[in-house]
């Protein structure tokens, strides 16, 4: 009687071992999925065509060094505050807690530098064959296991049971820690291609120090006992002891930013401090260089977020006519005006952005699509059309931008572009389901092999990784 009991404990340890190495694999996996959209990966995300653009050239150099410049990467701006950034797929991830802590271009750069090195090394895909060998260990260890503890149980043997129980619990163990050992000598890797790029660059590798040196203090404040064989990354003061090493070889170690580039990098951290982290964490910024063209534009930027628009409005005029030039400006005071109901003049201000914006970003003909829409005129709204259209060929994963298309065609009247644009927002949030919903009603008063049918054709016939037969 006493027997079944313990086996069935054993039984539960066995489960309970193989779920938690589940749980590793799962992460693992997460981490190296690709997707067909930040939307569908849930990722909370921001979309800012100024911080882009600045991330961007920030990233250029470095992936042209690391001969990264023909594929593709996208960068993704998650809303969250703390400091990191990770690579999944074609995309790197970079927190908004990083850019706003971040106080030199430098610091941002070391870190893409670093993913750039995980990528150019193609650790995801080397990492996906370690998770395979290291579950194949894992699967032979708990079944090894489970073999022992049903041999204890049938003979009552408590011996054999514990046994098997140590069996596959250590095997799990051993294969968690294989991977892990393999993810700190990637990282280490990464770190040292970090440095090749940004030597490759001229610039200094003091901005990943810091880094580095941040999150060592961070660990230290914690009072955290770490097991260094229990974390993916080195330790800290291991990590900075080797790069310290190289950074200090550099002929380029005493580089610092442009001027120019760190005055945008102060506007970009008082604007994220301001919509993320709202008036205080703004002010808190400013107060450290009044008066500079970054705190100006936090000024502006606060008395537009809460409510005195005149204000705004008298700030980002100066701001213009201080730099005329600047397109973010321009899209500043064209969003003052929308919430100040001046939707003409706000379209005069967007149309400006656009014309003025190097980066050619999606976002701001969509804004400009939106003002049209809301001037109202049959005439407004086909130019709307247009725009928002324009600003979707250059940023195709845009959800939101295909619900204002949607709606500009509905007041137009064409509904089965409507209805088209609508399934393209469903696919690109990840939800197959609806567009797939909709995408059949534009089917169905589209003529069959034109362009719009077949994109509606391409969505129903689309299953998401992991259900493709």
């Amino acid at each position: 009687m006493l027997s079944r009991p313990r086996s069935t404990t054993a039984r539960s340890t066995v489960a309970r071992t193989a779920r938690g190495f589940a749980t590793l694999l799962l992460a693992a996996a997460v981490a190296v999925s690709g997707s067909v959209s930040a939307f569908a990966q849930n990722v909370p995300i921001v979309r800012d065509a100024e911080i882009e653009a600045l991330v961007r050239d920030y990233a250029r150099p470095i992936f042209k060094a690391a001969g990264l410049a023909n594929d593709g990467i996208d960068i993704v701006l998650v809303n969250d505050s703390s400091f990191n950034a990770f690579v999944t797929g074609r995309r790197l991830f970079i927190n908004t807690g990083a850019l706003m802590t971040a106080e030199t271009p430098n610091e941002i750069i070391g870190v893409i530098a670093h993913e750039a090195g995980h990528i150019a090394g193609g650790h995801q895909q080397k990492l996906r064959d370690q998770l395979e060998r290291a579950k194949t260990m894992a699967i032979i260890a708990t079944l090894l296991g489970a073999g022992a503890i049903v041999a204890g149980a049938t003979t009552n043997s408590r011996g054999l049971a514990g046994a098997g129980m140590g069996v596959a619990a250590g095997g799990g163990e051993m294969a968690q820690r294989s991977i892990l050992a393999y993810q700190r000598t990637e990282e280490t890797t990464a770190d040292r291609s970090a440095m090749t790029y940004l030597n490759a660059t001229g610039q200094s590798g003091m901005g990943m120090l810091k880094t580095f040196s941040r999150f060592q203090n961070a660990l230290s404040l914690s009072g955290a006992q770490v097991d260094p064989y229990r974390i993916s990354h080195p330790m800290p003061q291991e990590r900075i002891a080797n790069l310290e090493v190289l950074v200090k070889q550099s002929p380029y170690v005493g580089n610092v930013d442009p001027p120019a580039l760190q005055q945008r990098h102060d506007m970009m951290r008082v604007k994220i401090a301001a919509y993320v982290g709202g008036q205080a964490a703004a002010t808190r910024l400013m107060r450290k260089n009044p008066g500079s063209l970054a705190s100006r534009y936090g000024e502006a930027q606060l008395a537009y977020l809460y409510g005195n628009l005149a204000q705004g409005l008298a700030k980002t005029n100066a701001l213009i006519k201080e730099q005329p030039k600047n397109p973010y400006f321009q899209e500043l005071r064209g969003d003052i005006l929308m919430k100040a109901n001046k939707p003409k003049d706000a379209a005069d201000a967007y149309a400006k952005a656009v014309s003025l914006d190097p980066a050619r970003s999606g976002l701001l003909p969509v804004s400009l699509g939106q003002a049209l829409m809301a001037v109202g005129t049959p005439e407004t709204l086909k130019k709307a059309v247009t725009q928002i259209s324009n600003g979707l060929a250059r940023d195709r994963e845009n959800a939101e931008g295909y619900r204002y298309l949607a709606q500009a065609y509905g007041e137009l009247g064409n509904i089965p572009a409507a209805d088209l644009a609508t399934a393209e927002g469903h696919f690109y949030s990840g939800d197959y389901q609806n567009a797939k919903i909709f995408a059949m009603r534009a089917q169905k008063n589209m003529k069959r092999g034109e362009p719009g049918w077949l994109r509606a054709q391409d969505i129903i016939n689309y299953a998401p990784p992991g259900k493709r037969k």
